[in-house]
């Protein structure tokens, strides 16, 4: 009986990947904790840069001005609230109101809009359907300073400027784009199985949509909505340009961050800074709260469809 006796350098090749660890000497390992430092310290930094200005704004509407004057970086000595009650009677509660007003309408008649665009344009194939999309699509690539002057007119030819369904049907052309472009991604990863088991039972393409596919796509939802919340949340060039008294008898329907920006102008030559960085403060924690509650869901609509 003959015995073969292979070599070391041929028993490794043949084991798994062997011949490739001999080769690359182990050094996978060592490169992925290189990158996980690496991808871990930016971050951090990143979060640093982010973080900081967030607590010394919110710590400057607990000073005075001289403490901010005098050490803009230090801890206040002693803890003032009166910075918010001042602010909020020289207007930034109305200017809250009037912004939470049109987000109530503006927010979910973008997602049902957006939404049912997207379904549309993911399941049911027509004449034009991609000609459609890269229209939505080519909206987001629309700089929206490039439209101030032809909308300007628009909504003055209806009537709508400095009125609040004027803002409304604005915002929602505005989000739209971003809306359709992810919600039609994430329908497109939805089980057509399920689909086919509500037309074979005899459920309507409403009934389907409502009741099957919509809540399915709940993950989607809750991301891009909170983005639309952020998005026209902290709109500044839009308000600016629609919402502007157009006589002496018109009031003011300022939005918050048009609110901010006059609150500057109204200390003139006098300084409050206290009073603007609790503006700042109360225009900043809805957002924060919004964004931190929905953590998660946004993390897992965002991955939910490269993961399927």
């Amino acid at each position: 009986m003959t015995t073969v006796t292979k070599a070391p350098g041929e028993a490794a090749a043949e084991r798994p990947g062997g011949g490739r660890r001999a080769k690359e000497g182990g050094k996978g390992p060592s490169d992925g904790t290189v990158l996980n430092v690496f991808s871990h310290g930016f971050l951090a930094v990143w979060a640093i840069l982010i973080v900081l200005p967030l607590i010394w704004l919110a710590l400057g509407s607990f000073k005075t001005d001289s403490q901010i004057g005098g050490s803009a970086l230090s801890w206040p000595s002693h803890w003032h609230f009166d910075a918010f009650s001042r602010a909020w009677d020289k207007g930034i509660g109305d200017y809250f109101a009037h912004t939470l007003i049109v987000l109530v309408f503006s927010v979910p008649l973008t997602m049902l809009l957006g939404s049912m665009a997207a379904y549309v344009l993911a399941r049911y194939p027509f004449p034009g359907n991609r000609v459609v999309y890269y229209f939505f699509v080519s909206g987001a690539m629309f700089p929206v300073f490039l439209a101030l002057v032809p909308l300007f007119f628009m909504v003055k030819r209806l009537d709508m400027l400095n009125t609040y369904q004027g803002l409304i049907l604005v915002y929602v052309a505005y989000s739209m784009p971003f809306t359709v472009f992810f919600m039609h991604s994430f329908f497109r990863t939805l089980p057509t199985a399920v689909h086919e088991a509500a037309v074979i039972d005899g459920a309507s393409d409403t009934r389907i949509f409502f009741q099957v596919m919509l809540p399915m796509a709940k993950p989607g939802l809750i991301s891009v909505g909170i983005f639309n919340v952020l998005g026209q949340w902290n709109q500044y060039i839009l308000p600016s340009v629609l919402m502007q008294p157009q006589s002496g008898s018109d009031p003011e329907r300022y939005m918050l961050t048009q609110g901010l920006i006059q609150l500057q102008y109204q200390m003139g030559y006098e300084t409050d800074l206290p009073v603007l960085f609790a503006g700042v403060t109360i225009a900043m924690i809805p957002m924060l709260v919004v964004y931190l509650s929905f953590q998660r869901q946004i993390q897992a609509g965002l991955t939910s469809a490269t993961l399927k």
